[in-house]
This record gives C-alpha cells, sequence and structure tokens, in this order.
C-alpha cells in the first residue's frame, strides 16, 4: 500500500500498487504481459465500433443541420430535455469525464453501462441543433464504461481495472481522431499531470492500434492536413514559434477559466437544471445570427481546412471559443478537443500577421500547441501534430506544445486531472550564495 495525492483535491487515499518486485521471474513477467493483448484487442475493437458510429451520426447530423437551417432554434429545448434524461436516468453518466477520471484514479464501483447509448444521443442532436461541441468526450465515455463491463467476467483487482480503463480511453481517442500513437499517449498521460504510468503502456498501444484499424475497416476516413511551406530553423523563426506558443498557452488558460467560471455562475444563479442549457442555446442563437453565419456551429472541421490554406478574421478564434465555452458551460454534451483545435488553427493563423512563419504552420501549431495547454498532455499533442499533419514541422510542434503547456497555467479542461508533479520545478538546478 501506498499513499498518492487524489485528483485536484489533495486529498490523500490508500492505493493497493505495491512496490516494484525485482526479482520477478522473467516467463512470469512476460505471461501477465502476453494476459493483456486479447483484452486489448477487445478494448479496441469496442472503442473502434463505437467511434465509428459517433463519426457516422455527427455526419450526418451536421449535413442534416446545414440543409435545414431552422434547426438551431430547437437548441434551447434540445439542451433541456438532454438534461432533464440525464437528470432521470443518467445517475453517475451525469458527470461525464469526471466520473472517468475519478474511477481510474480511485477505482470504486463499475461505470454504468448506459453511460455510453445516452452520451452517444446526446451528442448527435447536440450537433443536429448547432451546439459547438466535440465528439472526443463522447467517444471515451463510449469506450471506457463499455470495456468496464469487461470486469463482471473473473476478479479484477483495482491495479488491473486502472489499466483497463485507461487503455479504453487510449482507444476512444485514438479512434475518433485517427491518432494511434497519440491515443495511447494521451491516455497514459492526461490522467495525472506531469507523470505517465507506464504499466498500461501495452494495453493502450494495442487497443489505440486496433480502435483505428477498426474505424477504418468499416469505412471511416479521418482528416489529414497540410501545413505548406516549414521554414528552416533560425533565430527568428524559433522566436516566432516561442511567441506563439505562449500565446497558444495563455489561449488555453483562458477557455479554461472562462468555462468553469461561466458553469459556476450558472449553477449559483439559475437553480434549474433544465433552464440552464435554454439560456445556453438562446445565446448561441442570438450570437448566430448577429453573425449572420453557422460556421461557428457544430465541430467546426471546415475552419482548419480553411486557416491552413488562406487569412481568417482575427476574431473567428475568439468566437469559436465563446460559443463553445457557453454551449459546455451550461450543460451540451460533446467535448472540447476539436473546438480547442479550431481555436488552436484560426489564432495560429491571425498570428501570422506579426510572426515570422508561414500563416499555414502557425495554424498547425495552434491545433497542437492549444490542446497541450488545455489537457496538460504535451506529448500526447506532440504527436498528434505528426500524425494529422505529418513530421516536417517537428521542431515548431515541440516548442509549440512544450511552451503552451508551461504558460497554461495549473489548471487544465478535465477537473478531475490528477497532479501528480507540478510544471514548474520546484527548485533551481544549482545555489547561488551571494556574498555580504
Amino acid at each position: 500500500m501506498r499513499a498518492e495525492t487524489n485528483c485536484r483535491s489533495g486529498r490523500s487515499v490508500m492505493t493497493n500498487q505495491s512496490a516494484p518486485d525485482l526479482n520477478t521471474n522473467p516467463l512470469d513477467a512476460l505471461v501477465r504481459v502476453l494476459a493483456w493483448v486479447p483484452i486489448s484487442v477487445l478494448v479496441g475493437c469496442l472503442a473502434g465500433v463505437s467511434s465509428a458510429v459517433l463519426i457516422l451520426l455527427l455526419e450526418w447530423a451536421t449535413a442534416t443541420r446545414t440543409s435545414m437551417p431552422l434547426l438551431l432554434w430547437a437548441l434551447p429545448a434540445v439542451g433541456a430535455v438532454t438534461t432533464w434524461v440525464y437528470g432521470r436516468f443518467g445517475g453517475r453518466s451525469g458527470a461525464g469525464n469526471t466520473a472517468l477520471f475519478e474511477e481510474i484514479e480511485a477505482p470504486r464501483e463499475r461505470l454504468p453501462l448506459r453511460m455510453a447509448p445516452i452520451i452517444l444521443l446526446a451528442t448527435t442532436v447536440a450537433h443536429l441543433a448547432g451546439a459547438s461541441v466535440g465528439r472526443e468526450g463522447t467517444a471515451v465515455q463510449m469506450s471506457v464504461p463499455l470495456a468496464d463491463q469487461l470486469t463482471r467476467i473473473g476478479r479484477w483487482n483495482s491495479r488491473s481495472r486502472r489499466i483497463l480503463l485507461t487503455a479504453a480511453m487510449s482507444a476512444g481517442f485514438a479512434s475518433v481522431f485517427g491518432t494511434p500513437i497519440a491515443g495511447m499517449f494521451f491516455g497514459l498521460e492526461v490522467r495525472r499531470t506531469g507523470r505517465a504510468n507506464y504499466d498500461a503502456l501495452l494495453p493502450c498501444l494495442i487497443s489505440s492500434v486496433v480502435g483505428n484499424e477498426v474505424t477504418l475497416a468499416l469505412g471511416i476516413r479521418h482528416a489529414v492536413y497540410d501545413t505548406g511551406v516549414v521554414p528552416p530553423i533560425g533565430l527568428w523563426s524559433v522566436l516566432s514559434a516561442v511567441v506563439a506558443g505562449a500565446a497558444f498557452g495563455f489561449a488555453a488558460m483562458t477557455f479554461v477559466h472562462s468555462m468553469r467560471s461561466l458553469a459556476k455562475l450558472m449553477n449559483d444563479r439559475v437553480p434549474g437544471a433544465v433552464i440552464r442549457p435554454m439560456i445556453g442555446g438562446g445565446l448561441v442563437i442570438l450570437i448566430g445570427s448577429l453573425l449572420g453565419t453557422d460556421r461557428f456551429l457544430g465541430l467546426g472541421l471546415p475552419m482548419i481546412t480553411e486557416a491552413l490554406t488562406t487569412p481568417v478574421s482575427g476574431a473567428d478564434f475568439a468566437v469559436k471559443g465563446l460559443m463553445t465555452v457557453v454551449s459546455l458551460a451550461t450543460g451540451f454534451r460533446g467535448g472540447e478537443v476539436t473546438p480547442l483545435f479550431v481555436i488552436g488553427a484560426t489564432l495560429g493563423n491571425a498570428l501570422g500577421m506579426w510572426l515570422a512563419l508561414p500563416r499555414g504552420l502557425l495554424a498547425s501549431m495552434g491545433v497542437v500547441g492549444v490542446f497541450a495547454g488545455a489537457s496538460n498532455a504535451p506529448i500526447a499533442s506532440l504527436i498528434a501534430g505528426i500524425e494529422l499533419f505529418g513530421s516536417g514541422p517537428l521542431v515548431y510542434f515541440a516548442i509549440a506544445c512544450v511552451v503552451s503547456y508551461y504558460c497554461s497555467g495549473s489548471v487544465g479542461m478535465y477537473g478531475a486531472q490528477a497532479i501528480g508533479e507540478d510544471k514548474v520545478p520546484a527548485t533551481l538546478p544549482f545555489s547561488v550564495t551571494l556574498p555580504k
């Protein structure tokens, strides 16, 4: 037994993880590792199928909303009904990603199977009516409870179950974005800021790769982008990358704090849970009507392609951020990552007016940089950049992710994310004694 600090509350909990046995028999260790292979394959299959269903439904919802713009006026009613369904039938499902993080950090009881169909339905109708929400939260909230049902067979200790749920989280992320290696690191890295748990390395890798391959086999084609010209590394290009990374970190921090502040304000001032999404839906309708465009609704994926190829308005990232904060903070379901991709791409494009880097490169750096700052998962973000844009801008991606990670503050978009290590070192690398 050992003590660990639980989540962001700072409470210490006792886990049953024992100290590593340095005298483990190699054959015994190999058997224990290989035992995870079939389980990880099954987890990947569950995640891949569920993500494929989600992607197809969201494509249908987006196409339907585009052809029927009047559906936007149903957004307040959709939010109210969704919130009522969660309150009446959701149980622990209502906590969303928080329930997943808390269960992985301190396993207590099996996640309810109904979490998967409820979040699938809620996200689909949210996109159908135009809420500015993402999809990774849905993919993870489907894959993790589905995988957790495997614990009905046999006896699982808390450590094994933690590995299982971590692998499912990796597979959900990987299969919905088409980024298997980033998905692997996402599961390992995102649970605890500053510390990865490599006991789940093989299950996360297998489940992520299998999950992605299953979605491809089911006909899903993930977007792959081109950054355009990548300039050689030089003084001004590096300085521009550092400035951009700081801007991405500040944008991530602003997004997280805005979302939490608005959610707290709504909870404090609007006692009726069903009324909050009605207010949020009304605000989304108002903003969309004033702007006279629907480009900020839903996922907003075309805005990423646009930001990579042509100059966009300097206000696009702020408007998309506002629409997403209002949608998520008032109770609409989906996720944060895809809107953060859009926010980062449009912000990076806008920075091209002042920095010594091409707009396309800055837009791609923004995609991974804002995500790194908001998720506190810089390695997963870096790998996602390579899988989405290629390895050409690798150094620029690394600068954007690392600088954004340090500049985004101590709070991430996942409220139940545990703190493994502080971002900033506690001491200087050396000490200096000043003369008296």
